[in-house]
């Protein structure tokens, strides 16, 4: 194990390691003070230090449940052929409950990508073709596996077109629909924002599809926290209503953090190019580069909460240094780790 003290630190925020090398060093690396900060600071705690619960289902049963080591889950639907750095924030949450003991299961939405989730959109997405899905899945299931350990059952990756895929409508409507009253789907923002424009019956269906999920894992793999964006309140909860109908005991969770906006209001994730992607064949590792090197004074320290594993003490004497010398964009280097030769670690 390489020297904490010399460890970048990852949020994709350093990147300069050769492919070969990137599964074992940034494992490696990002991990070795966290795992040991975590006696002083559980999980729960740390993601609150840094901005990063929006909601949650019941804390206190949360917490309880997280002194040992759980199952827990998120989904990625692959509606392009690459990750973008708005879901580095989840990627990176992920992360820290795995260093911190839990097991992830990231699911790829091979089967809900051929749907489309309403959350958060105003129009109907465009369907997409089954095999430019499973394309995309396929591209989605490379990219995870660069920032997640699978190795020895520590993580488990998940398509759940493996089980949607069997799904008959007779059955889906029997053992999923029946669960939920119309009223009840009428209330969830992803509904309700879309009435007046008007919502399909395929996304309106979206939210079972997802409930159904967290069921499947819930049953099959003992999945008990299902966590994602504030836009999937709604969604992650409908799956809690669903196990609770069912007639499961076993208490499971929910856990939603904030979607991130820049200081000047705009949203996070986007330059004057576009998006910025994972894939470093659609945004170049120079590209990358600038995009965190430039982060506002006002934004820079929310960047090392969210997307890195540095302490509390360490964060905050950055910001300290931030307030007094901000043309010395120290914060900005440490967060890049200083260098902008070679390529990112994926």
């Amino acid at each position: 194990m390489v020297p904490c003290d010399s460890a970048p630190f990852l949020g994709g925020l350093f990147f300069f390691f050769e492919k070969k090398n990137l599964e074992k060093i940034s494992r490696t690396h990002v991990g070795c003070r966290f795992e040991e900060r975590m006696t002083e600071m559980d999980i729960i705690d740390d993601l609150k230090y840094r901005g990063l619960i929006n909601q949650v289902t019941d804390e206190e049963g949360l917490r309880e449940a997280l002194k040992k080591p759980i199952k827990f889950y998120c989904g990625f639907d692959p509606t392009g052929d690459s990750l973008h750095v708005g879901h580095l924030l989840i990627i990176v949450i992920m992360m820290r409950l795995q260093k911190a003991g839990h097991h992830p299961i990231a699911l790829v939405g091979g089967g809900t990508g051929l749907i489309g989730d309403p959350s958060g959109r105003s129009t109907e997405r465009q369907l997409n073709e089954h095999d430019v899905v499973e394309g995309y899945a396929d591209s989605i299931r490379r990219q995870l596996s660069r920032f997640l350990d699978f190795e020895g059952n520590k993580a488990t990756l998940a398509n759940n077109y493996d089980w949607l895929g069997k799904l008959s409508m007779i059955e889906f409507l029997r053992d999923v629909g029946k669960h939920f009253p119309l009223n009840y789907m009428l209330t969830k923002d992803s509904v309700a924002s879309r009435l007046d424009a008007g919502i399909s019956f395929t996304e309106f269906s979206y939210m079972l599809l997802q409930s159904f999920d967290y069921l499947n894992l819930y049953e099959k793999e003992g999945c008990r926290l299902e966590i994602g964006g504030s836009d999937q309140w709604g969604n992650i909860t409908a799956g809690l209503e669903l196990i609770r109908r069912t007639g499961h005991e076993e208490p499971a969770f929910g856990l939603t953090f904030p979607l991130i906006t820049k200081s000047d209001g705009t949203k996070f994730g986007k330059s004057s190019g576009g998006a910025i992607w994972l894939d470093p064949e659609k945004t170049t590792p120079y590209e990358w580069y600038q995009f965190w090197i430039n982060a506002a004074d006002n934004d820079v320290v929310n960047y090392l909460k969210y997307f890195t594993f540095l302490p509390k003490e360490e964060i905050e004497a950055l910001a300290e240094e931030v307030k007094a010398h901000p043309e010395q964009r120290t914060a900005q280097k440490k967060k890049t780790g200083g260098r902008t030769d070679n390529a990112r670690p994926w």
